[in-house]
């Protein structure tokens, strides 16, 4: 058995996360082997990841798996979140910061090919059944990453890539509003009696008034991270919505994420601070910010009246977050009852990537045996 086995990736950063990408066909077809390799290649589980490629934080323990679609899309793409200190490999969540680098990924390994100079492909999310369109630049046929955009949470500029989400309602729970209501009260031991908004819209979400919480919905990462009670009531939270809203036992999920809001302090429309769900993210993510900025536009919503928004059927929701703000530009349809809440029927954002690394990342032999088939 060789020392160790050679597996070819890129390493990509896409919008404010961060990880290896790699071709479907390169990686073990067993859900269990795959699971086993991709926690070798990230040093999972171990706090520090001193051993992998994982940076010791979410952010930076994430793994994009991309290969030919079918079923209307050009790409498909797997998202893989571990944790540093974990053994899990979770696939059963989407990550859209991670989903800006698939187009950049697959144009750079020849899963598709260049299409003038600007290139768009439908992308579907494994995770979730869910599609999107992804344009990138290209001029000259290559892949272009310098350029103007700003993301915050990113430092310099680069170049833009569109994504225009088709289908995110419900990506992971039975709709929208998972318990039927766009709030609802709950008593929670070790949390207490709190109104919360349960939503899927791209990414599970329990919103929170900061307010009700005892803060201000301002405090730094630093300070939530270090803020135990609050934690901890989070969590009591989290376990307690997380069945709510038909998920189960999510004590070892990713999700839902745990979302404060209060008024936006600077000329935003809301301003949030969200946990992932255990240590409090420096931004937010694009799914998340997509999910809070349609709390925000559903009358009765915790957000809803903490939310400046602008008037009519197309509303850019700028998302506050600790370094910055996420712009999402939503589209409404008005229902025709009284009362009835509109529903979101597109959801567009920018986001940027960047290819960081190629080449192969080492495993340990007894990982993956060169016995065991790759495709």
């Amino acid at each position: 058995m060789p020392a160790q086995r050679a597996i070819p990736c890129l390493f990509m950063r896409g919008g404010t996360s961060r990880g290896p990408f790699f071709r479907r066909d390169d990686l073990p077809a067993d859900a269990a082997a795959r699971d086993r390799v991709l926690l070798a290649v990230m040093g999972s589980p171990d706090a520090r990841q001193i051993d992998g490629l994982g940076g010791a934080h979410p952010l930076t323990s994430k793994v994009g798996i991309v290969s030919r679609g079918d079923a209307g899309a050009e790409l498909d793409f797997l998202f893989a979140q571990l944790q540093p200190a974990s053994d899990t490999v979770d696939v059963t969540a989407n990550c859209g910061n991670m989903l800006a680098a698939v187009v950049p990924f697959a144009l750079e390994t020849g899963l598709v090919a260049p299409r003038g100079d600007t290139s768009t492909f439908r992308v579907r999310t494994l995770n979730t059944d869910m599609t999107c369109d992804i344009t990138v630049e290209t001029p000259g046929g290559r892949v272009r990453y310098d350029g103007a955009a700003r993301i915050d949470g990113v430092p310099g500029t680069a170049s833009p890539i569109a994504i225009n989400f088709l289908d995110t309602a419900g990506s992971v729970c039975a709709g929208l509003l998972p318990t039927g209501h766009t709030a609802d009260e709950v008593h929670v031991a070790g949390a207490g009696a709190l109104r919360v908004t349960c939503i899927d819209n791209g990414m599970p979400m329990v919103v929170i008034r900061a307010a009700d919480l005892g803060r201000t919905g301002g405090e730094t990462v630093a300070a939530l991270d270090a803020d135990t009670e609050l934690k901890a009531r989070l969590e009591a939270l989290r376990l307690f919505c997380g069945r709510l809203m038909g998920l189960g036992d999510v004590a070892k999920k990713a999700y839902p994420k745990m979302c404060l809001v209060a008024a936006p302090a600077h000329g935003g429309s809301i301003a949030t601070r969200c946990f992932i769900p255990h240590v409090c993210h420096d931004a937010i993510g694009v799914l998340a910010a997509v999910t809070v900025g349609t709390a925000c536009v559903l009358p009765g919503s915790v957000a809803h009246g903490l939310a400046v928004l602008p008037p009519g059927a197309v509303k850019p929701v700028s998302v506050e977050h600790p370094t910055g703000e996420f712009t999402v530009e939503l589209g409404l349809e008005f229902g025709l009852g009284d009362g009835e809440p509109p529903s979101v029927t597109r959801a567009a954002l920018l986001r940027t990537a960047r290819l960081i690394m190629r080449g192969e990342v080492m495993v340990p032999g007894q990982v993956w045996p060169a016995s065991e088939e790759s495709t």
